[in-house]
């Protein structure tokens, strides 16, 4: 089978090349399966690159964490009726191939509302913002200011928020994303280049203050966040577009009190309860299924143009997710 194999750490666009290995056979209580669309993921490319929380073995390791596909073959004590069921499942190793393994507890078969773009990304990010947002301390009528809000968790986090009746203040870098967000519908957004952005951002989350914060951007807007935040509030770390450590001020908070924390979405979800990890990708799958929340691709690339699409999936502006194919 082709696969999109790396035997050094190092840039995705570097060290990814397309070879052809052994289809891998379903031990017990596994499910082989053929893959349709993979998304290209951030925590893909710093796996690569060797400076995730998770190394694969090297050489001979394959990309790819999520992907959504055709169940073909399964292991010993596996019902044999599910082969063919469209499924999708994120967590896993070595989905940018042909095939792969999945555990058969782990899939999640997919409804026929839901398209083949949207099944193959369902699950990674949107049940990481949905874990974050579950996990915050804002309730119903809070605020929460998120930076980043043009990524794809922004855009979920703004859908999410919106059906459980929590206010999002959403932050981007750029002008034009602005644009692209209002033209989505989503309210309350603010480019953080606009001079006067913190009094229009105070005005809108009023005197007291927002309840959570979530930065994934890094740098000297963390401070910012923390001067918007009320007493009592948070800060969460999601992830970091610069690389930038927070200059936060102890003043702030100390006088405010404030928490400050990360979320790692895989640890976050390893460790979930499994009746609340049931709860919260029906909550997803409802949405998706009445077109509450919606996901597009950024581009579909074969895993013979990988070069192409690791190029792609670096370049700021996309739509979506870019995806691999077969």
């Amino acid at each position: 089978m082709k696969s999109a194999i790396h035997d050094t750490f190092g840039e995705p666009v570097d060290v990814l090349e397309t070879k052809i290995i052994d289809t891998p056979e379903p031990a017990a209580g596994e499910v082989r399966v053929k893959m349709l669309l993979s998304p290209i993921h951030n925590h893909d490319l710093w796996t690569i690159r060797g400076n995730y929380g998770y190394k694969p073995e090297l050489p001979g390791a394959i990309g790819g964490s999520e992907a959504m596909g055709t169940i073909d073959a399964v292991g010993a004590g596996v019902d044999s009726s599910v082969i063919g069921q469209r499924v999708s499942i994120a967590g896993v190793h070595g989905t940018w191939a042909e095939y792969f393994i999945a555990p058969a507890t782990g899939v999640l078969p997919l409804p026929d509302a839901i398209s083949d773009a949207m099944g193959a990304q369902l699950i990674a990010m949107p049940f990481s913002a949905i874990s974050l947002l579950e996990m915050l301390q804002a309730k119903q009528g809070d605020w929460i200011i998120q930076t980043a809000a043009n990524g794809a968790v922004g855009k979920i986090m703004a859908v999410l928020a919106k059906s459980r009746g929590i206010h999002l203040l959403n932050l981007v870098r750029r002008d034009a994303a602005v644009a692209e967000l209002t033209e989505l519908g989503i309210d309350n957004v603010l480019s953080t280049s606009d001079a006067d952005w913190k009094s229009k951002a105070q005005a809108l989350i009023g005197k007291t203050g927002a309840v959570s914060a979530i930065d994934s951007v890094g740098g000297d807007l963390a401070q910012d966040l923390t001067d918007l935040l009320g007493a009592n509030g948070e800060l969460v770390v999601f992830g970091t577009a610069t690389g930038a450590p927070l200059p936060l001020s102890s003043g702030t908070l100390i006088m405010k009190q404030i928490t400050v924390k990360g979320f790692w979405g895989s640890k976050v979800s390893s460790d979930m309860d499994p009746a609340q990890r049931v709860r919260l990708i029906t909550e997803l799958v409802t949405l998706a299924a009445k077109g509450e929340l919606t996901l597009e691709d950024g581009g579909v690339y074969g895993l013979d143009h990988l070069s192409e699409a690791m190029t792609a999936a670096l370049t700021p502006g996309r739509a979506g997710k870019v995806m691999l194919r077969p």
